[in-house]
């Protein structure tokens, strides 16, 4: 079952005891907690590791200003851009020298393929996912829902092994990385 923001939010104060939300505008301390803290909480989450379902490629469009020094070309960062993964030319996602400035990307290159994480809706989010991020929103929304500390150490405790186990999920679902290109490699013919 997809969840949106709401539900997610509902979930994680359930599991601190506190009542759930209907909406972000309930008029409860619980709803503008959960309003106040989802946003930020949700895109470090996602922005911390290059989850597969919230990975993308796209060819950027080129800004008119480029950059004043060490770079000949800025190109234009999406508008759901999280985090870069990587930048190539031609028919390759990776292999370009880069620079993220405010939201602009520099490099000498004519185009730039980006490989980057984006915000994918709530509805798309896997159920590894939403278990994490329920359980990293129940740490965070602990102290000021309960003002309790030793709770929050132990649902922090918990966010954290929800994380790893949501990386381990996730990384199965891509090919192994491999080495392409490595001196000691080509040394030995």
């Amino acid at each position: 079952m997809a969840l949106n923001d709401v539900a997610l939010c509902s979930r994680a104060l359930v599991r601190l005891g506190a009542n759930p939300i209907t909406s972000f505008n309930d008029g409860t301390a619980e709803s503008e907690i959960a309003a106040t803290l989802y946003g930020s909480i949700r895109d470090a989450l996602l922005s911390a590791y290059p989850w597969t379902f919230a990975s993308g490629q796209l060819v950027l469009n080129d800004l008119v200003d480029n950059p004043i020094a060490d770079y000949s070309n800025a190109f234009q960062l999406p508008n759901d851009y999280l985090r870069a993964i990587s930048a190539g030319t031609g028919n390759k996602g990776k292999g370009l020298n880069y620079r993220i400035a405010r939201s602009a990307l520099h490099c000498n290159a004519q185009s730039v393929n980006l490989t980057y994480i984006f915000r994918p809706e709530e509805e798309e989010f896997p159920p590894f996912f939403d278990t994490a991020l329920i359980a990293r929103l129940s740490a965070e929304f602990c102290i000021p829902v309960t003002e309790s500390t030793s709770r929050s150490e132990t649902h922090y405790q918990i966010a954290e092994r929800e994380y790893a186990r949501a990386r381990q999920i996730d990384i199965q679902q891509d090919s192994p990385n491999r080495i392409d290109d490595f001196t000691l490699i080509n040394v030995r013919g």
